[in-house]
């Protein structure tokens, strides 16, 4: 059986003109557990997890963990957990401390298992990335995962995060743009080249890509938040706040929606709808983890700047993984030069790449 789908896959790829590299075929085998069943739940965690909602996460975790119970040395299953784990802080506000160390756990799992899987090497990429600040060594695993498997596309799409985030804004284009060519029906490859485009202050290109990854799912929430928050810096705010509605209705309540409809509310003037939103977020913090950068985008719209500092403070300490995108985000363009903004960035210890900066052979 197993044997049948590497044979398939092959076939598949040149069926669609992908040359496949020899290290490209041992890849391919060495992502098969020998338990058939096993690899069927790992491909159903794939799939929900690609919709980075958190209820698909959940489900993607349910089967993953199926898997390992299967086979316990399962590197490829690991390696989705991690992913899962990695992402759930900014796709479902999950709380950092809480599940970075399992996030860690689980990549560290996947290398014990097998270190020359490209899907690990993207993990561990993932977990210094989100939870360690460490841009230099997460570009360096992600990296490693892309020499190890040229055509594993999400190692592509993350290394255009890290890159964008790191102000290395050619670098990344040139990696979501690999990312989109290997897998170019995968709506979050676009979705998240928009967040590239938007980084790099290239809001229309920002609009396109988002629009790419509506047309191909719909109902994908990531890519509604994305065409949002490229049209507000282009004074398309209607607009914008009616793709936020949309993805409100997708996104399981995701705090970026909420706080990103607050932020244009109060630069439309609208500080009541404003203030109302800022009251929703307290309320909900009681429920359950709030990250705190979304009330403090809120105060920031609303020019309440002492308050959007204070909040920022805790999102430091909380390890709130949106202060990463802070570093590049034009609607934080008028704290930049305030010596009190400046020592929150310095407080949070990001590691950049003390070197030139390169074009990556990808």
């Amino acid at each position: 059986m197993l044997n049948f789908q590497r044979d398939l896959s092959a076939a598949i790829a040149e069926q669609i003109r992908i040359r496949l590299s020899p290290e490209r075929l041992t890849a391919l085998g060495k992502r098969q557990t020998q338990d058939a069943h096993a690899y069927d739940l790992y491909l159903r965690g794939r799939y929900f997890w690609n919709q980075l909602s958190p209820a698909t996460t959940r489900r993607a975790m349910e089967y993953y963990a199926r898997a390992t119970r299967r086979d316990p040395e399962y590197a490829l299953a690991w390696s989705g957990i991690a992913d899962a784990f990695a992402a759930s802080p900014i796709n479902g506000d999950a709380r950092p401390l809480e599940v970075g160390p399992r996030a860690r756990a689980a990549a560290e799992h996947a290398l014990a298992a097998d270190p020359e899987l490209a899907e690990a090497q993207c993990s561990l990429g993932q977990v210094k990335f989100w939870f360690d600040w460490d841009f230099a060594a997460a570009e360096q695993a992600l990296l490693r995962a892309i020499a190890l498997d040229p055509s594993y596309s999400l190692a592509h799409r993350m290394l255009a995060i890290v890159l964008a985030h790191g102000e290395q804004p050619a670098e990344a284009a040139q990696a979501a743009k690999r990312a989109r060519e290997l897998d170019p029906l995968n709506t979050a490859h676009h979705a998240l080249s928009a967040q590239v485009a938007f980084a790099a202050r290239d809001f229309q290109a920002a609009v396109q890509f988002a629009q790419q990854s509506i047309a191909i799912d719909p109902e994908f929430w990531v890519g509604h938040f994305q065409l949002a928050q490229a049209y507000e810096p282009l004074g398309n705010n209607e607009e914008a706040i009616e793709a936020l509605n949309t993805a409100g209705r997708f996104s399981g309540g995701n705090s970026k929606v909420v706080a990103l409809r607050g932020y244009i509310f109060a630069r439309m003037g609208k500080e009541k709808e404003a203030r109302d939103i800022l009251s929703t977020l307290e309320a909900v913090s009681r429920e359950r983890y709030v990250p705190a950068h979304a009330a403090a985008l809120v105060h920031a719209g609303l020019g309440d700047k002492g308050q959007a500092l204070y909040t920022l403070e805790s999102a430091c300490k909380a390890r709130d993984v949106h202060l990463l995108v802070v570093k590049v985000d034009p609607k934080w363009d008028s704290f930049r030069a305030d010596p009190r903004f400046q020592g929150v960035l310095r407080r949070c210890e990001f590691r950049t790449a003390a070197r030139e900066r390169i074009s990556h052979e990808l």
